[in-house]
Order: C-alpha cells, then sequence, then structure tokens
C-alpha cells in the first residue's frame, strides 16, 4: 500500500505521531543525564572516607536539589512556621522528594559528572616468563628467576566495591604439588596461571551474559586444564567464584581470594586507590603471590638474609615479587628458616600425595616402555 492509498484521518494521525516522536526524541537527547551524587565524610578520624558507612548516595530534594545522607538531622517546626537545624543555623533544611519532616546533614554532595572519581591503575604484573630462549644443549639464556610471584591487589569494603570486601579468605581451594614426578613439577609451575586462567574465564563469561553458576564452572573447566585436578577443590573453587561474581569484585580480586586462602600470598600494605576531590573512598592491598606455598615462605624468610633486598617488597602500590637469581638462591641459608607450617601440611596428607606420585611414576614408566 503506497502513502496515497491511506485514508486522510489515518495519515494525519500518522504525521501527528511522527512529530510528537521527533519532539519527544529532540526533549530526551537535551536533557542532561542525571549524574551520580554522592558524599563522603571522615567520620572515623582516619583523615579519610574509605570506611564502612563514610561514602553514600545523595537524596533528592523537593527543591530539585540534593542531600547527603551521613550524619542527617530532622528539622525543628519553629513558632512562626519554620524549621531550624539542630546541627547549627548554617546548615538548610530541605524537603525530601517524598515529603515529611525537613532534614539537614553537614555534608555536602559531589557531583561526579563535574569532579569523576579518580582510579590509580591496577596492577597488571605479568610475573616471570614461564618459557624463555634455550640453547641447544636446553640451557636457558634468559634470566632464571627461583620462586618468582606476582604482584595483585583487593580491594576492602568502599565505594567502589559496593561496600563489600573483596579481600575473602574462602578456604583453602588449591595446594601445592608434591613429589618428585614430572606431572607433580608441572602442576606446581602451573598453579598459579591455572587460577588465572580461571578467574579470567569466570569473569568474561559473566560479562558476557552467563549465570554466575554458569560463569564459575566455566572459571574451574579453565584452571583444571593443563594441572593435576587434585590441586584444587573444585566445588569450593565454584562456590568461590559465585560469590565474587555476584558482588562488585572483579577478576583480580578473585585472584587474590583463591591465592591467599591457600597461603600463597603475602599481604604487603595497604594504599587509596579512589578518590574524589583528594578523598580517599576506595582503598586497595596490594600483595606478592606466588606458585606455592613453600615459595611464599622461602620468600618471605629468604628476602632478610639479602642485601639485594634491602628495600623489602619495595612499594606498596608496585611491589617487587621477583624470584631469586640462582645466586641468591645458593646463597640462602636454610638452617634459619622455619619451615613447620609447610612441614605440617605435608604430614596431613602424605599418604594421599605419595599415592599420585605412584601413580604419575607408574604412568610415565608405562609410557617410556611403551606398552
Amino acid at each position: 500500500m503506497s502513502w496515497r492509498d491511506i485514508p486522510w484521518p489515518h495519515r494525519a494521525a500518522l504525521i501527528l505521531l511522527l512529530v510528537l516522536g521527533l519532539a519527544i526524541g529532540s526533549a530526551l537527547a537535551a536533557a542532561p543525564a542525571h549524574a551520580q551524587q554522592i558524599c563522603a565524610a571522615d567520620l572515623d578520624g582516619s583523615g579519610e572516607a574509605d570506611g564502612p558507612g563514610e561514602t553514600a548516595s545523595c537524596t533528592g530534594t523537593a527543591n530539585g536539589g540534593w542531600q547527603c545522607p551521613l550524619e542527617r538531622a530532622w528539622c525543628a517546626a519553629e513558632p512562626g512556621g519554620g524549621w531550624s537545624c539542630p546541627l547549627g543555623p548554617q546548615y538548610g533544611c530541605e524537603t525530601p522528594t517524598s515529603g515529611g519532616v525537613p532534614a539537614c546533614s553537614p555534608h555536602s554532595c559531589i557531583d561526579t559528572a563535574a569532579n569523576p572519581i579518580e582510579d590509580e591503575p591496577v596492577i597488571d604484573d605479568p610475573g616471570a616468563p614461564a618459557d624463555g630462549p634455550v640453547d641447544a644443549d636446553g640451557n636457558c639464556l634468559g634470566n632464571i628467576e627461583i620462586f618468582a610471584g606476582r604482584a595483585l591487589r583487593c580491594r576492602p569494603a568502599g565505594l567502589k566495591t559496593g561496600f563489600q570486601s573483596c579481600c575473602k579468605d574462602k578456604g583453602k581451594i588449591v595446594k601445592d604439588g608434591m613429589g618428585s614426578s614430572l606431572a607433580s613439577t608441572q602442576t606446581k609451575i602451573a598453579i598459579a596461571k591455572g587460577v588465572f586462567t580461571g578467574a579470567k574465564a569466570a569473569y568474561a563469561a559473566f560479562q558476557a551474559g552467563a549465570t554466575a553458576s554458569q560463569a564459575a564452572s566455566a572459571g574451574a573447566n579453565a584452571i583444571i586444564v593443563g594441572i593435576d585436578p587434585t590441586s584444587i577443590a573444585i566445588s569450593l573453587a565454584i562456590n568461590v567464584m559465585i560469590d565474587f561474581l555476584l558482588t562488585s569484585c572483579d577478576q583480580q580480586d578473585m585472584e587474590v581470594g583463591m591465592l591467599r586462602g591457600s597461603g600463597m600470598c603475602v599481604e604487603i600494605g595497604s594504599y587509596c586507590s579512589s578518590k574524589i576531590l583528594g578523598i580517599c573512598v576506595q582503598k586497595s592491598r596490594s600483595h606478592c603471590c606466588f606458585n606455592t606455598k613453600l615459595g611464599r615462605i622461602i620468600q618471605e624468610q629468604g628476602r632478610p638474609q639479602l642485601k639485594s633486598f634491602a628495600d623489602g617488597w619495595g612499594p606498596v602500590k608496585t611491589p617487587n615479587c621477583r624470584g631469586f637469581t640462582p645466586e641468591e638462591f645458593q646463597a640462602l641459608d636454610f638452617s634459619r628458616m622455619d619451615l613447620s607450617e609447610y612441614y605440617n601440611e605435608i604430614e596431613a596428607r602424605a599418604q594421599a600425595d605419595i599415592q599420585i606420585d605412584m601413580k604419575d611414576r607408574i604412568d610415565a614408566y608405562t609410557q617410556a616402555i611403551g606398552r
């Protein structure tokens, strides 16, 4: 049907709808988007506003303004019909958009569109490369790092995390490979990389629209690829991933949660990672996380013995998590180290690990003789 075939009353209605649609579209395009209005206050005297209850979203008022809910007080009616703020006459009484008794607050609201939150760059430490160039005899030509780690951070409760802690220890998810077989050695190398791969897969799947349980299952499957499945508590890993995905925590928060809960991380310190108008509204805790608990223990107790680590772990925001050089490792005095934490763990699970190691050895022997 052509335009000419449409009866005139119908054509008039269509023209009117088109004009109204264009007008509404223009009005929406011209209307400014409401920016987030927040307020922050140092309520605990720490000099920052990163603690629980020290940052909040502002609420609208009847006159089109905004009011901070922190330390808000209800105004008192005056004989002449006005309202007075119990906090002082310098604070105005505002009626909420929902109506009711006016209130006042000693804290101002901040428009995040005009004053955006300033975030510190997230630590992006790939760690020492797993493989480097070798000569014809298989000798490594690059820098050898023994018990190398990665710099990571997690965020405690604050504005950017929806006031929920992303620094959670949820139990032992991964464990060190045991024994001297090749499979066990590969497990030791792959654990931290597997956690990174799994957290990345889970986070990407969730961002792409998967449910938290589907994303967590994808993450768990990614973790166990290339490593001994007995080195990870799959059901616990899935539960932990779901817990992280349903909050404002990100991939690196999840990585730290799984590795730190498994005893593979050293917490270096805390620093402000998000500010608004110079006020700290979110902190982060930096870590050095290693492939094994043994690596973490030797790093903690070995560094103080070496002059090359005179600065300890380095700056809090960018910690130095490098491994030992062969020369540094040879200079370590293991008689001065307390490895009881690791020995106790070996005793607790020795029998099961011996059985796994024996199976690895039998499989390797069978493959070697071609059966």
